[in-house]
């Protein structure tokens, strides 16, 4: 599924799973180890650095920690690179090996792990959530009020169709990407998505712009929604050029991005 709104120097693998625990449908591939997801010196598809960083996690937790680094790792082996352990950072933001970039993300029967070169792509980002309308409380704090005609034109026209999960979806998405890059913070209020949709379809493009500036000014992302998701990409080519790393400050440090996905 994700691997449509993503280009094709990306590595993407998802999977959905029933209410029951069960795989609805499984798009992980081990190709560079045997089929059980065991690689040399790992332990139940984890090595031992990733075994250590779960010694404290809760079931569903350790579920999907595994479940994304054997995603991970099929997606290296999909670029031709070597597996690897991909621990979680300070924040718990996943850290990819030398020479990539990726994103991870997960939610309630939902999975999926993307990766790319450095060489192709600078920065990658990618969510999914459930597809559903937001509290309006949340609703009010991640959006402005230039997103809010758009929301209410969704409102009128395509009433099965929640604009504010896709909203927050894509913030996230271009917060992935941005973090990384910048080690800057990043609020909801501190970016503005302008959506697209393709006729017929409940998929489309959009563009996010930070109105005061920063590194990137700029991203383009893709959104798709199926089988009860919002699925959002952003991806930042080898091209893009950066202003100062020290002219950007979050102007709504209290809005904060609070999801970290490792």
């Amino acid at each position: 599924m994700i691997e449509e709104i993503l280009p094709s120097t990306v590595s993407a693998f998802d999977s959905i799973t029933t209410r029951e625990g069960s795989p609805d449908r499984a798009t992980v591939t081990h190709a560079n180890g045997p089929g059980d997801g065991q690689w040399p010196g790992s332990r139940g598809g984890l090595f031992p650095e990733e075994e250590a960083a779960l010694r404290h996690a809760s079931k569903k937790r350790r579920q999907q920690f595994t479940q994304t680094r054997q995603q991970a790792r099929a997606a290296l082996a999909a670029l031709g690179l070597p597996p690897a352990a991909i621990l979680p950072a300070r924040d718990r933001a996943p850290t990819w090996p030398p020479g990539t970039v990726g994103s991870i993300t997960h939610c309630t029967g939902y999975a999926a792990t993307a990766l790319a070169r450095a060489e192709d792509l600078m920065g990658l980002g990618i969510d999914a959530e459930p597809h559903r309308p937001l509290p309006p409380a949340l609703l009010e704090r991640i959006t402005r009020p230039e997103e809010h005609p758009v929301l209410e034109r969704l409102r009128r026209t395509e009433p099965k169709l929640h604009g504010g999960c896709l909203l927050f979806s894509a913030k996230e998405s271009v917060y992935k990407a941005w973090s990384p890059l910048t080690g800057l913070p990043l609020g909801f209020q501190d970016v503005v998505v302008t959506l697209t949709r393709a006729t017929g379809k409940r998929a489309g493009t959009f563009t996010a712009c930070l109105p005061q500036g920063g590194p990137v000014g700029r991203f383009a992302g893709r959104w798709l929604i199926r089988n009860g998701l919002v699925v959002t990409t952003v991806t930042v080519g080898t091209s893009t050029s950066f202003e100062e790393l020290s002219t950007h400050t979050s102007q709504a440090g209290d809005i904060g991005y609070e999801k970290r996905e490792a």
